[in-house]
């Protein structure tokens, strides 16, 4: 395993992170969740990524219990508020209340007194910014956070968050956006602030939630057990890439990944890790070889020859509007 900092902190972070969106507590058994942790952990992967909101807050219980015994110092945990975790109208959002509460019940789901990066979900236009920053500072400054996060905010939000992070001495080191081959809406406005602001990206869906792999194919009904086929783990945000446009131009991804002597799976995630700008991309997994497979891109670099030709491949579906986002309902 590799490591890089985080942002411009001084936290280091495997490049590759286990998150546990779309499976604990809900796609896999426990038994199943819990080997892959523990795979995870074998192939030195020390970051995981969780949110209180996955699976209805089970997600965190179940990682919790799968690090429980595991020396705290040698691992990062990070999780996330804002997405609704209850029934009432303060069970939401980045107000004062919702966040004090939503760091107690995380900390006790996660079996432990700290996290080590504290995420903002999304940006909450309901809420004064300045209400929000000063609740991530108590909660840093009372010792439940080391480090603050954003995920999917844009450029200017985030450079708005930084200003005041830097007035309550914080420290907002990191943003957790979706980003691919297919998928580049950061790298516009957001990448070039973060690399201003020192902070880092932590990047989910690097296979486009499996799609890269290849193992989706054109003309052809999804494989059975896939997360296509189930509404449980993202079925619907999925829809937007299988398309025959779509699935046909992953294919031909497939020589250039033999070339390398890379799966298809390694090559969409080192593809992300060549961006200097990201400090780790997130996997996640139903099956223990999953994680042996996704690991083995660490410390890969891929040469400019290589990057050229995948660039010439999918240049023309790639995403790069940042008008055109996913339905808030069905993203991570």
């Amino acid at each position: 395993m590799e490591f890089r900092h985080l942002g411009r902190s001084g936290l280091m972070v495997s490049e590759i992170s286990y998150g546990n969106w779309i499976t604990h507590g809900s796609q896999v058994e426990e038994d199943a969740a819990l080997s892959c942790v523990r795979a995870a952990l074998d192939v030195g992967i020390t970051t995981f990524d969780t949110a209180d909101v996955y699976a209805g807050t089970r997600a965190e219980e179940v990682l919790g219990r799968a690090l429980a015994g595991q020396r705290r110092e040698g691992i990062e945990i990070f999780t996330k508020v804002f997405w609704p975790t209850g029934p009432g109208p303060n069970d939401r959002g980045l107000s004062r209340k919702h966040i004090m509460e939503s760091i107690n019940g995380s900390l006790r789901r996660l079996q432990t007194d700290y996290v080590d990066l504290y995420q903002a979900h999304r940006y909450d236009h309901s809420t004064p910014l300045e209400e929000t920053m000063e609740a991530f500072a108590d909660i840093v400054h009372s010792g439940k956070a080391l480090y603050i996060g954003v995920s999917e905010w844009n450029a200017e939000q985030i450079r708005a968050g930084h200003t005041l992070a830097r007035e309550l001495k914080i420290q907002l080191v990191s943003n957790q956006p979706q980003y691919s081959m297919l998928w580049r809406v950061i790298e516009g406005e957001v990448v070039p602030t973060s690399e201003e602001l020192g902070i880092g990206q932590i990047v989910w869906s690097p296979m486009a939630q499996g799609v890269l792999t290849g193992k989706y194919l054109p003309g052809q009904p999804p494989p059975a057990g896939s997360r296509a086929t189930d509404e449980k783990s993202g079925a619907g945000f999925i829809s937007q890439f299988l398309t025959d446009e779509v699935l046909t131009t992953v294919q031909r991804l497939k020589p250039l990944a033999e070339q390398a002597g890379l799966s298809m799976a390694q090559l969409a995630i080192a593809w992300v890790l060549q961006n200097p700008n990201v400090s780790s991309a997130i996997v996640g997994a139903t099956r223990p070889e999953q994680v042996h497979d996704n690991v083995k891109a660490a410390g890969v670099r891929l040469d400019a020859d290589l990057m050229k030709a995948i660039d010439e491949i999918v240049d023309p579906i790639v995403q790069r509007d940042p008008s055109r986002t996913v339905s808030p309902a069905k993203r991570p």
